[in-house]
């Protein structure tokens, strides 16, 4: 690998010199970190998890799945609901035959020395900032998305797991679906002509989010651990059982939610950062309080020449659809399903002289998204939501969450990873 604080040039551009301060400095602060090196061939990946709530309960599972096949174990875990930290405890004292340590700080699990990995499945505004943390401890990560809504963070992430050369899993988990590669496999294959839409959404008909939090005592939350650097204030336990549905916490649909759809689009296109975004929406229907929308809608220009339009509700299932469109046909989800495992390419709406056949998308074999990651632990091979896939995904929904909070179009400049209003 070439080091970063060599040019060919005797004249250096703000460019060069803002990427080598910043490379430099993710540099020390991984030496600083005493990093762990990789796990021997014979030794057990020794995995933490901050955040063991509902989707932290899949990681603990899905890790469990594959902790044979891998040698991976869990031996930490950490949580701001303590009886979500018992749970957790008491399942991987089960599963692996000793109980881990416990913490309801993400700091103290990260001190330890023994630790080779994280996961990280906490309400969102939380991401970017244990995620930083972690990579300057030297660990590496899977890293719930979106994996930032902070660009700052997501922009100093990129930087220091480049530069240490950590493992970084975003939780993107479509892209490890098979039908999913196997649409891009066709799109690199088959020519649908210029594409130049790509046209999502999903609906649903109940007021997402509301979670009961009756039984939910301050005597059982680390509240100062739950609100980190924001504002303090008294305990609410709305906050910390809805926190999705509060600025402070989220973005709202689209870091909770068109994550997914953006990363698909980036892995079936081929493509990463988006141009310009546009947003609009509202809450119209659920009148509880939630300050994020209940209906929204996106518009994404990308640099290849293509609109992504992507949208959701929270007030009608129907219209749910995904379809990919060229000058010679398309490729869309059966009955507007992104979830199915059925999709069709096609010369639909094509051009008359279009040689698009009619068939199913194959699809493509891939290992679990977890799996992958694990795996890459070992092999130090990238992961397929890799650091750089996470920062793009990261990029387009703050762009979008920017979008509809100031109405105004937001342009993303790659050269210096920087957001503006148009």
């Amino acid at each position: 690998m070439k080091s970063p604080f060599r040019t060919t040039s005797r004249h250096w551009t703000r460019r060069q010199l803002l990427a080598t301060a910043s490379a430099g400095a993710a540099i020390m602060s991984m030496k600083a970190a005493a990093v762990r090196g990789a796990p021997g061939a014979n030794e057990a990946i020794s995995i933490g998890c901050i955040g063991v709530g509902g989707r932290g309960t899949d990681h603990l599972q899905e890790i469990r799945q594959f902790a044979e096949k891998l040698n991976a174990r869990i031996t930490a875990v950490c949580d701001v609901y303590r009886p979500n930290l018992k749970k957790a405890a008491d399942y991987v004292a089960a599963e692996f035959g000793s109980p881990p340590r416990q913490f309801t700080r993400y700091q103290d699990l990260l001190a330890l020395k023994d630790l080779d990995a994280v996961t990280i499945a906490t309400p969102d505004f939380s991401h970017g900032p244990i995620l930083v943390a972690a990579l300057k401890a030297g660990k590496d990560v899977y890293c719930e998305k979106p994996m930032c809504i902070q660009l700052d963070l997501a922009n100093q992430a990129l930087d220091l797991a480049t530069a240490g050369g950590r493992i970084v899993q975003a939780g993107t988990q479509h892209r490890s679906r098979p039908i999913l590669q196997g649409v891009a496999r066709a799109l690199a294959t088959q020519d649908l002509g210029k594409i130049s839409r790509v046209d999502c959404a999903v609906h649903f008909n109940h007021p997402r989010w509301a979670r009961d939090y009756d039984q939910c005592r301050a005597e059982d939350v680390d509240w100062d651990a739950f609100l980190m650097d924001l504002p303090k204030r008294p305990f609410d336990p709305r906050l910390l059982l809805r926190w999705h549905l509060y600025h402070e916490f989220t973005n709202g649909l689209p870091g909770l939610w068109m994550t997914h759809y953006v990363d698909s689009v980036h892995l079936m296109l081929n493509c990463g950062y988006p141009a310009s975004a546009t947003a609009l929406g509202g809450t119209f229907v659920w009148k509880d309080g939630r300050e994020i929308t209940d209906t929204f809608h996106a518009l994404l220009t990308y640099p290849e020449e293509f609109l992504l339009s992507w949208g959701m509700s929270l007030g009608n299932e129907a219209g749910g659809h995904f379809g990919i469109y060229g000058r010679m046909g398309a490729i869309e989800a059966d009955d507007g399903n992104f979830f199915g495992d059925k999709w069709t390419i096609s010369p639909k709406g094509g051009d008359p002289q279009s040689q698009v056949q009619t068939r199913a998308i194959e699809p493509v074999p891939m290992p679990h998204h977890m799996e992958n990651w694990l795996d890459c632990i070992r092999t130090r091979k990238a992961p397929v939501a890799d650091i750089t896939r996470g920062h793009q995904h990261s990029v387009a929904c703050i762009m979008v969450g920017n979008a509809q909070q100031t109405g105004r179009r937001q342009n993303y400049d790659p050269a210096s990873r920087s957001i503006t209003a148009a």
